[in-house]
């Protein structure tokens, strides 16, 4: 099955280069391109891409506004985005991953990287530069913010081995890390993470990282 993209960059020399690079794999497809937040918007209803590549700061709606309004909306498909930016602790992107990112990564991230992100995010999985994550969610958890953070009684629905796959996954573990760590299938790892995905009602698995942060199941650093 094809990937569809929608890459989205107020930098016309950065849209082009990714949409040569996305072209350049067999699975992959550039199903539009937007120079700003507004048009991305516009740009995901009509072409339905499977993932969009989003920029941050942007001119007429940056990124963060495009991410919630595209993750939020009504219809029967939802792109996945992935953030991309030049600025590993860009405080933007704390707020997109709230907002429904599904994923982080730099932009000198090196080129079959992207494209296996690209297809993670894709596939239902999340995704954060193993480079920042840590300072990632130490920063998110150590933030103010108005509304109270869960308790770890919202975890009182999952059994003890769901508990340990949160934990895991909150380092940032795959399904093959995680099948590895607990010596069990990939297939069953992968059912583990799915069933504590549906009794938290997470969206994907960056939800997951940070409800396993503000719960304090696990602690920043």
């Amino acid at each position: 099955m094809t990937i569809g993209v929608l890459v989205v960059d107020d930098q016309a020399l950065v849209r082009a280069g990714f949409r040569v690079l996305v072209d350049s794999a067999p699975d992959l497809v550039v199903v539009g391109e937007a120079a700003d937040g507004a048009d991305a918007v516009v740009q995901a209803e009509a072409a339905r891409p499977d993932v969009v590549l989003m920029d941050v700061r942007m001119p007429v709606m940056d990124g963060l506004e495009a991410t919630r309004r595209i993750t939020d909306g009504d219809g029967d498909h939802r792109p996945r985005v992935l953030i991309l930016t030049t600025f590993d602790l860009d405080e933007y992107v704390y707020d997109a991953l709230e907002a429904g990112a599904s994923g982080f990564l730099l932009k000198d991230t090196p080129p079959e990287e992207l494209l296996s992100a690209i297809r993670v995010i894709a596939g239902g999985d999340a995704l954060l530069a193993p480079s920042v994550t840590r300072r990632l969610i130490s920063e998110f958890v150590g933030r103010d913010r108005a509304a109270p953070k869960p308790s770890l009684s919202v975890l009182e629905v999952l059994t003890a081995r769901e508990r340990e796959v949160l934990a895991l996954v909150a380092r940032g573990l795959s399904n093959a890390e995680l099948a590895e760590e607990l010596c069990m299938s990939t297939a069953t790892a992968k059912t583990h993470v799915s069933r504590v995905l549906m009794k938290l009602g997470a969206r994907d698995r960056t939800q997951l990282v940070i409800l396993a942060y503000e719960t304090g199941l696990v602690a920043p650093g």
